[in-house]
Protein backbone atom coordinates (compact mmCIF):
# COMPACT_ATOMS: atom_id res chain seq x y z
CA UNK A 1 0.00 0.00 0.00
CA UNK A 2 1.23 3.16 -0.71
CA UNK A 3 0.35 6.21 1.69
CA UNK A 4 2.52 9.06 1.01
CA UNK A 5 4.66 10.06 -1.85
CA UNK A 6 7.36 12.93 -1.53
CA UNK A 7 8.65 13.94 -5.08
CA UNK A 8 9.21 16.70 -7.89
CA UNK A 9 6.11 17.49 -9.40
CA UNK A 10 6.54 16.35 -12.77
CA UNK A 11 3.22 17.74 -14.03
CA UNK A 12 -0.19 18.41 -13.40
CA UNK A 13 -2.97 18.98 -15.69
CA UNK A 14 -6.83 18.18 -13.70
CA UNK A 15 -7.72 15.97 -12.16
CA UNK A 16 -4.22 14.31 -13.26
CA UNK A 17 -0.74 15.05 -11.69
CA UNK A 18 2.61 13.39 -12.07
CA UNK A 19 5.40 13.12 -8.90
CA UNK A 20 8.63 12.37 -10.27
CA UNK A 21 10.29 10.03 -7.04
CA UNK A 22 13.60 8.89 -6.89
CA UNK A 23 13.06 8.49 -11.21
CA UNK A 24 9.56 6.58 -10.89
CA UNK A 25 6.72 8.87 -12.04
CA UNK A 26 3.69 8.49 -9.91
CA UNK A 27 0.24 8.90 -11.88
CA UNK A 28 -2.05 10.64 -9.75
CA UNK A 29 -5.57 11.66 -9.64
CA UNK A 30 -6.55 14.52 -7.51
CA UNK A 31 -9.31 17.03 -6.88
CA UNK A 32 -9.33 20.46 -7.22
CA UNK A 33 -8.91 21.49 -3.17
CA UNK A 34 -5.11 19.64 -3.95
CA UNK A 35 -4.61 21.61 -7.38
CA UNK A 36 -5.34 25.14 -6.17
CA UNK A 37 -1.88 24.73 -3.63
CA UNK A 38 -0.13 22.13 -5.60
CA UNK A 39 3.48 24.07 -6.12
CA UNK A 40 4.99 25.19 -9.67
CA UNK A 41 5.71 21.55 -12.02
CA UNK A 42 9.63 21.34 -11.07
CA UNK A 43 9.49 21.70 -7.13
CA UNK A 44 9.40 19.34 -4.43
CA UNK A 45 5.47 18.23 -3.25
CA UNK A 46 4.64 15.73 -0.60
CA UNK A 47 0.73 14.39 -0.91
CA UNK A 48 -1.15 11.70 1.12
CA UNK A 49 -2.19 9.36 -1.57
CA UNK A 50 -5.20 6.63 -1.82
CA UNK A 51 -4.71 3.25 -3.21
CA UNK A 52 -7.38 1.62 -5.00
CA UNK A 53 -7.23 -1.74 -6.77
CA UNK A 54 -10.61 -3.22 -8.34
CA UNK A 55 -10.66 -6.39 -10.92
CA UNK A 56 -9.63 -4.47 -13.61
CA UNK A 57 -7.63 -1.35 -12.95
CA UNK A 58 -5.21 0.26 -10.07
CA UNK A 59 -6.02 3.79 -9.02
CA UNK A 60 -3.90 6.17 -7.09
CA UNK A 61 -5.46 9.19 -5.99
CA UNK A 62 -3.19 12.18 -4.01
CA UNK A 63 -3.95 14.79 -1.69
CA UNK A 64 -2.40 17.52 -0.01
CA UNK A 65 -4.37 17.34 3.63
CA UNK A 66 -5.31 14.30 5.28
CA UNK A 67 -8.58 15.71 6.03
CA UNK A 68 -8.69 15.44 2.36
CA UNK A 69 -8.05 11.92 1.89
CA UNK A 70 -10.05 11.15 4.93
CA UNK A 71 -12.92 12.76 3.08
CA UNK A 72 -12.28 10.77 0.37
CA UNK A 73 -12.63 7.56 1.96
CA UNK A 74 -15.29 8.45 4.14
CA UNK A 75 -18.25 9.25 1.68
CA UNK A 76 -16.97 6.20 -0.33
CA UNK A 77 -18.46 4.07 2.22
CA UNK A 78 -21.96 5.84 1.87
CA UNK A 79 -23.88 3.70 -0.90
CA UNK A 80 -23.86 4.87 -4.31
CA UNK A 81 -21.02 7.19 -4.21
CA UNK A 82 -17.44 5.72 -6.00
CA UNK A 83 -14.01 7.81 -6.54
CA UNK A 84 -15.62 10.20 -9.00
CA UNK A 85 -18.24 11.64 -7.08
CA UNK A 86 -16.09 11.79 -4.14
CA UNK A 87 -13.36 14.03 -6.04
CA UNK A 88 -16.08 15.67 -7.33
CA UNK A 89 -17.46 16.68 -3.56
CA UNK A 90 -13.89 17.53 -2.53
CA UNK A 91 -13.74 19.55 -6.13
CA UNK A 92 -16.77 21.77 -5.37
CA UNK A 93 -16.39 22.44 -1.81
CA UNK A 94 -14.12 22.15 1.03
CA UNK A 95 -14.19 19.80 3.96
CA UNK A 96 -14.94 22.06 6.15
CA UNK A 97 -18.02 23.37 3.92
CA UNK A 98 -19.20 19.29 3.22
CA UNK A 99 -19.02 19.03 7.40
CA UNK A 100 -21.02 21.76 7.65
CA UNK A 101 -23.49 21.24 4.93
CA UNK A 102 -23.61 17.47 6.05
CA UNK A 103 -23.87 18.54 9.78
CA UNK A 104 -26.84 20.95 8.95
CA UNK A 105 -28.69 18.58 6.36
CA UNK A 106 -28.27 20.57 3.62
CA UNK A 107 -29.83 18.46 1.28
CA UNK A 108 -30.44 21.57 -1.65
CA UNK A 109 -26.88 22.76 -1.31
CA UNK A 110 -24.99 19.16 -1.65
CA UNK A 111 -27.24 18.78 -4.90
CA UNK A 112 -25.57 21.18 -6.55
CA UNK A 113 -22.15 19.35 -6.32
CA UNK A 114 -21.79 17.43 -10.06
CA UNK A 115 -22.70 13.57 -9.41
CA UNK A 116 -24.79 13.87 -6.78
CA UNK A 117 -28.69 13.81 -6.71
CA UNK A 118 -31.25 14.29 -3.60
CA UNK A 119 -31.33 10.41 -2.74
CA UNK A 120 -27.44 10.43 -2.45
CA UNK A 121 -27.02 13.59 -0.57
CA UNK A 122 -30.00 12.27 1.84
CA UNK A 123 -28.37 9.21 2.26
CA UNK A 124 -24.84 11.41 3.13
CA UNK A 125 -26.58 13.24 5.63
CA UNK A 126 -27.84 9.90 7.39
CA UNK A 127 -24.80 8.25 7.01
CA UNK A 128 -22.61 10.77 7.60
CA UNK A 129 -23.78 13.21 10.14
CA UNK A 130 -22.60 11.80 13.30
CA UNK A 131 -18.91 11.94 11.98
CA UNK A 132 -19.01 15.24 10.23
CA UNK A 133 -17.71 17.19 13.29
CA UNK A 134 -14.62 14.86 12.44
CA UNK A 135 -14.27 15.14 8.87
CA UNK A 136 -12.92 18.34 8.95
CA UNK A 137 -8.58 18.47 9.75
CA UNK A 138 -5.59 20.50 8.68
CA UNK A 139 -2.73 19.16 6.76
CA UNK A 140 0.38 20.98 5.30
CA UNK A 141 0.06 22.47 1.93
CA UNK A 142 3.01 24.60 -0.26
CA UNK A 143 1.17 27.51 -2.20
CA UNK A 144 2.54 28.26 -5.84
CA UNK A 145 1.01 28.56 -8.97
CA UNK A 146 2.08 28.13 -13.20
CA UNK A 147 0.48 29.59 -15.79
CA UNK A 148 -0.26 27.15 -18.56
CA UNK A 149 -0.83 27.81 -21.95
CA UNK A 150 -4.67 27.81 -22.98
CA UNK A 151 -5.68 27.94 -18.95
CA UNK A 152 -9.62 28.24 -20.11
CA UNK A 153 -9.30 25.34 -22.39
CA UNK A 154 -7.72 23.35 -19.38
CA UNK A 155 -10.71 24.39 -16.79
CA UNK A 156 -12.66 23.32 -19.33
CA UNK A 157 -11.57 19.55 -19.71
CA UNK A 158 -11.33 19.60 -15.98
CA UNK A 159 -14.66 20.49 -15.47
CA UNK A 160 -15.76 18.00 -17.78
CA UNK A 161 -14.04 15.14 -16.17
CA UNK A 162 -15.85 16.53 -12.94
CA UNK A 163 -18.94 15.37 -14.36
CA UNK A 164 -20.15 18.59 -16.00
CA UNK A 165 -21.41 18.17 -19.90
CA UNK A 166 -18.85 19.31 -22.46
CA UNK A 167 -21.68 22.94 -23.20
CA UNK A 168 -22.08 23.23 -19.31
CA UNK A 169 -18.58 22.97 -18.38
CA UNK A 170 -17.24 26.08 -21.50
CA UNK A 171 -20.27 27.68 -20.52
CA UNK A 172 -19.01 27.82 -16.89
CA UNK A 173 -15.48 28.47 -17.59
CA UNK A 174 -16.29 30.95 -19.92
CA UNK A 175 -18.55 33.32 -17.46
CA UNK A 176 -15.60 32.45 -14.42
CA UNK A 177 -12.57 33.47 -16.60
CA UNK A 178 -10.41 36.71 -16.25
CA UNK A 179 -7.12 37.43 -17.92
CA UNK A 180 -4.48 36.22 -16.41
CA UNK A 181 -6.02 33.49 -14.09
CA UNK A 182 -4.84 30.28 -13.97
CA UNK A 183 -6.70 26.74 -14.85
CA UNK A 184 -7.37 25.92 -10.99
CA UNK A 185 -8.27 29.81 -10.52
CA UNK A 186 -11.06 29.65 -13.43
CA UNK A 187 -12.67 26.10 -12.02
CA UNK A 188 -12.77 27.17 -8.16
CA UNK A 189 -14.41 30.40 -9.44
CA UNK A 190 -16.75 28.15 -11.72
CA UNK A 191 -17.96 25.67 -8.95
CA UNK A 192 -18.03 28.00 -6.42
CA UNK A 193 -20.65 30.15 -8.78
CA UNK A 194 -22.53 26.66 -9.58
CA UNK A 195 -23.12 26.25 -5.44
CA UNK A 196 -24.95 29.51 -5.29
Amino acid sequence: MIGRLRGTLAHKAPPWLVIDVGGVGYELEAPMSTFYDLPEVGREVTLFTHYAQKEDSVSLYGFLHESERRLFRDVQKVTGIGAKIALAILSGVSVDTFARLVHAGDVTALTKIPGIGKKTAERMVVELRDRAADLAGAGGAVAGSAMPADPLSEATIALQQLGYKPADAQKMAKAAASDGDTPELIIRKALQSALR
